[in-house]
């Protein structure tokens, strides 16, 4: 079979790597929504459980036939969203599950309509490179802001990260997170604690529907994973240089989260963080084989949602530093890439800088997201300098 020739140590690890950001990173959050909506502990259960199925599936089957790293996330600022909503609206389970039905029709026909992806067409690739950039160089950011609790662990893994970049840099990554697990388990750092051994139960729901839920919850959740997840998610295929059916993987997910929404699958998103470290060149020089680090990434995904009371638990048990520091040094190549992209031509290069600086502002505006925002302003800046002259030569 071609994924088991394609399959490398560093695709393997940079699915796990993957795994590791998007769930120990942010499973708080879902936790937080779920809390919000009053659920009870079988069925914050049953979120992630359909959470990663969703994510699961939609990221094994599509990477298969496609031969391309297709990532699935699910929203992490959504999550925000609908804790938020839940708590200042006082919503029922039933009437959260029937906003998350209603979100998802609306990404279906964002998707089989085709207007994401002619929008996303119009946006110039150094805005999307600048973009990239931005929402990557956040994680970039924190890692180094993690040493401010744990001076020794990120010390350490950033010496192991530049040491294996000079000495093997095609596993650099995975040296560096060995070195991180050992510290942190030499100084007791692994927290076992909240590793419970029991089997996923999903829970269903039976959905509500209300105006107020829909006002409240679907619509800035649906804003909010298009602007702020879906957007970045394709800045990221385009500067990797991958050509996919953007449309129909929307459509994909829109259909998922429809799926898993009964169960707490409230919304499903094309991977922005997680695609960087499978799509970029920290897990294949190949393009061609950067699939089978989704696909590892995808099966892992399953498993947590078959087992996720046990993985849940184990993913939360590394400590948040060290999470952190290796997501943002995962990431340095590509936030690199990114970067020299948006910077490359001279007449795009203040926009595109435009766009890095308000991305990674992390600013949101009326619940958006800066990605949403640092476009708008580099679309801007773009139309007010280029605007009625003539074209000029790239190289310039």
């Amino acid at each position: 079979m071609r994924f088991f020739r394609d399959l490398t140590l560093s695709t393997f690890t940079a699915g796990i790597v993957a795994v590791l950001v998007a769930f120990a990173s942010s499973v708080a959050v879902v936790y937080q929504a779920a809390q919000a909506l009053g659920a009870t502990p079988a069925q914050v259960t049953s979120w992630v459980w359909a959470l990663s199925m969703g994510m699961g599936l939609c990221t094994v089957i599509p990477s298969l036939m496609l031969k391309k790293p297709v990532m699935i996330a699910w929203s992490t600022p959504g999550g925000a969203v609908v804790a938020t909503a839940a708590m200042a609206g006082g919503f029922t389970m039933a009437e959260g599950i029937g906003a998350f039905l209603m979100g998802a029709v609306l990404i279906v026909l964002a998707g089989a309509t085709g207007w994401f992806e002619r929008v996303m067409s119009r946006i110039p690739m150094a805005l999307a490179a600048a973009l990239l950039a931005g929402v990557l160089g956040r994680f970039a950011l924190d890692a180094f802001s993690a040493a401010r609790t744990a001076p020794a662990l990120v010390v350490l893994m950033l010496l192991a990260y530049l040491l294996a970049r000079r000495l093997a840099p095609r596993y650099a990554v995975v040296l560096t997170l060995l070195v991180g697990v050992a510290h942190a388990a030499v100084s007791g750092q692994l927290q076992w604690s909240g590793v419970s051994l029991e089997l996923a139960r999903p829970v269903f729901t039976m959905p509500a529907f209300s105006f107020s839920a829909f006002m409240s919850i679907t619509l800035p959740l649906f804003v909010v994973t298009m602007a702020s997840q879906n957007l970045p998610g394709v800045a990221v295929i385009r500067a990797s240089g991958y050509q996919m059916p953007i449309s129909r993987l929307i459509t994909m997910t829109g259909v998922a989260t429809f799926i898993f929404a009964p169960f707490g699958g409230y919304a499903l998103n094309l991977g922005a963080i997680t695609a960087a470290i499978c799509t970029g060149p920290g897990a294949h020089e190949d393009l061609s084989k950067r699939y089978t680090a989704a696909v590892v990434c995808g099966v892992l995904y399953l498993i947590i949602g078959l087992f996720a009371g046990v993985i849940t638990g184990l993913l939360m048990a590394f400590p948040s530093e060290l999470v952190l520091a290796i997501a943002g040094l995962a990431l340095l190549g590509s936030i690199a890439g990114g970067l020299s992209q948006a910077l490359a031509h001279e007449n795009e290069r203040e926009a595109a800088l435009i766009t890095f600086l308000v991305t990674l502002s992390g600013v949101a505006i009326a619940g958006v997201g800066s990605a949403f925002w640092g476009v708008v302003a580099g679309s801007i800046a773009l139309f007010v300098q280029q605007y009625g002259r003539k074209p000029r030569n790239p190289s310039s």
